[in-house]
């Protein structure tokens, strides 16, 4: 099966800035995809490439087999793309700028279309408004509609719900979910960690111009460290061989058998070791009181890895 998006080696440079270095990806057909990474970090660059804005310096990328330079046309068919800014055209209605965007994809009677998108969108009360009596939210909610009119198979979503309400947060991601759910594929790139976390499948992150993970979500969280096993101790202190274990901030702590001292917060990195650290405790006569692991979530793998602290487990590029 062709690759939904296919980018091969791709470099890009303004005035001696490389604000990418020779990146690979290949997102199949039907995945969700994260595209995540700091300011800087050349997010915006690579959709811009995508999307056919920019030409690479090197390298190529192809949409259902499409090369955006040589293809343009079939590429851009392919693809919607929610771009992060707010642009739009203060001189109709949401309507008329959805049937205007149809038109530029060639499309005739395309009413029953835009009209589900409108109301998926919640736009329909909004549909004879003009465009620059609209709020932010509302505005945000017609840059998806243009991206969706002509069902591209690819849809890119560039920080999608910045500065958005929750409302339009939820009716956003239960219609994309359910296009994804149909077969469309779809890239997010957001600063709201949680969001990528609930939606994505597998995640690609950039740090200055490089892809520095690619994984898919369950085993980034499964296997990246900083998962944590919180221990309350009816009885007895934490035994000498699992102190290293202790998280940084309770280590004055480890040693008092009362007090805070019955509270440790101990870090694992794999289920197998929970198994251990309850055997030592039976061992050195502990009795526990209550019990929880806490694994580690999609911000603090992210901050890990940024970092350039352990990232075992993850495939690195």
């Amino acid at each position: 099966m062709t690759a939904a998006i296919q980018i091969d080696s791709v470099e890009k440079s303004y005035k001696g800035f490389k604000a990418l270095k020779g990146v690979s990806l290949t997102i199949e057909q039907g995945e969700f995809f994260g595209l995540l990474g700091p300011n800087g970090a050349g997010k915006t660059t690579l959709i811009s490439c995508i999307a056919g804005l920019i030409r690479p310096d090197v390298g190529s990328v192809r949409i259902h087999g499409h090369d955006v330079v040589k293809d343009f046309r079939s590429a851009r068919m392919a693809l919607g793309v929610v771009p992060q800014e707010l642009v739009f055209d203060p001189f109709f209605t949401v309507r008329e700028t959805l049937r205007l965007q149809s038109g530029y994809f060639g499309l005739k009677n395309n009413d029953k279309w835009i009209d589900e998108v409108m109301e998926n969108l919640d736009l329909t009360p909004k549909a004879d408004v003009n465009m620059r009596a609209l709020s932010g939210g509302m505005k945000r909610r017609v840059l998806v509609a243009q991206a969706l009119v002509h069902k591209p198979p690819v849809i890119v979503l560039d920080e999608p719900t910045a500065g958005v309400d929750v409302e339009l947060r939820q009716t956003l991601w239960k219609f994309i979910s359910r296009l994804n759910r149909e077969g469309h594929t779809v890239v997010l790139t957001t600063h709201y960690l949680e969001e990528a976390q609930a939606m994505c499948q597998r995640v690609a992150m950039l740090k200055t111009g490089n892809v520095v993970a690619l994984d898919t979500m369950s085993q980034l969280l499964r296997r990246v460290s900083g998962s944590s096993l919180i221990v309350h101790l009816k009885q007895g202190a934490l035994p000498e061989g699992l102190r290293h274990l202790v998280a940084h901030d309770e280590h004055d702590d480890a040693s008092k058998p009362n007090g805070h001292g019955n509270k440790y917060t101990l870090r694992v990195n794999e289920y197998g070791e929970v198994e251990h650290i309850l055997a030592r405790l039976r061992e050195s006569g502990a009795q526990i009181d209550e019990m929880q692991l806490q694994q580690a979530d999609l911000e603090d793998i992210f901050i890990q890895i940024m970092e350039g602290e352990s990232q075992a487990g993850v495939s690195i590029r």
